[in-house]
């Protein structure tokens, strides 16, 4: 991919905001990103950082009592927001970004046949007749591996497992030959041999069609095996951003640190994995600085200040101290003041 390649997607400077009883609830702070073609960047953190509402905002789908207040979601340079941008939107998502969602079974029609859901976004992006939708829904059950995909047609998701309620999914996301996928944690709630067989249909998609795709996921394993690029996810912010390999091996955010260490390996050495202590904090009325700064081993008086441009060798990082080895800077401190 050259460096010089206009991205599909650009996320800049996005928020989210949701008014609750006790406040407003700032889930998506600042945050940029940008996909290219054919490439798949991962979009990692713990839950709550704000990955699924980032994609949500991308799609279209935050509704009261949350609210898009500012930044902009472009598509191949041209706005998705604000009323210049709508009908622009409806013509793309759907068509040209596709999502699948994180449980099937609350996200397809319990009423509607698995043929017809299917062929809805056919029918209305493409024109298709209810005959021609028909058959390409039955050719895409086919191609996502489904058996007898002609019965499937005529099944409701209670019907099937849930590993066939997400081949379904996968069906209808690339139904449109969309150029991006947004698969958020596509494998929740699977069991491992059918994990795989997702991821590997995906990449197998993701060969046959050039897509690109933004994977929200936990397993930072998954990451390591099939994208390109990572961004971590903190409090609603990105804090780290870079190529996996980079990112892998010299992590610059000690909040990026932290997840690498407590995630398993086959080499690793430890008797017990390692955990950041403490919760992510409330994003109800935010405090300047780095939200990370309560769990952070190696935070300094500059970190309760606004945080730093992203600077990092070869990766963007939002950190005073970006590269220093905080876990064992921090468990060095704690020796020295004998706890």
């Amino acid at each position: 991919m050259s460096a010089q390649t206009a991205p599909l997607l650009e996320v800049d400077g996005l928020r989210v905001d949701f008014a609750s009883r006790a406040g407003l609830v700032q889930a998506i702070n600042e945050v940029s990103l940008v996909v290219h073609k054919g490439e798949t960047l991962g979009l990692v953190g713990e839950s709550g950082s704000g990955k699924s509402v980032s994609a949500q905002a991308v799609m279209g789908l935050i509704s009261p009592p949350g609210a898009i207040t500012g930044g902009d979601v472009r598509w191949c340079g041209t706005s998705l927001l604000g009323r210049k941008g709508e009908r622009y939107a409806r013509s793309v998502r759907g068509k040209n970004i596709a999502m699948i969602f994180q449980d099937p079974m609350t996200s397809l029609n319990p009423l509607m046949t698995v043929g017809d859901q299917i062929g809805e976004a056919m029918r209305y992006h493409l024109g298709f007749t209810h005959v021609q939708a028909r058959r390409r829904a039955e050719e895409l059950l086919g191609a996502v591996g489904l058996s007898a995909p002609a019965r499937r047609l005529d099944q409701y998701p209670h019907e099937l497992s849930g590993g066939m309620r997400q081949r379904v999914m996968i069906a209808m996301a690339i139904s449109c030959e969309p150029e991006l996928l947004i698969a958020d944690e596509p494998t929740t709630a699977l069991d491992v041999t059918i994990q795989a067989q997702i991821l590997e249909l995906l990449a197998r998609l993701q060969k046959e069609l050039g897509l690109a795709i933004i994977l929200i996921t936990h397993d930072l394993g998954v990451v390591a095996g099939i994208c390109n690029r990572v961004a971590v996810m903190y409090a609603g912010r990105i804090v780290e951003t870079g190529d996996v390999d980079t990112i892998f091996e010299d992590p610059g955010h000690p909040y990026t640190q932290g997840l690498l260490r407590s995630t398993p390996s086959l080499e690793g050495t430890e008797d017990t994995l390692m955990s950041i202590d403490g919760i992510p904090p409330r994003l109800i009325d935010p405090q300047p600085g780095c939200p990370f700064l309560p769990r952070c081993p190696i935070g300094v008086d500059a970190c309760r200040q606004a945080p730093p441009a992203e600077a990092w060798k070869g990766s963007a990082v939002r950190c005073w101290k970006a590269g220093a080895d905080a876990w064992s800077m921090g468990a060095t401190r704690a020796q020295e003041a004998g706890l």
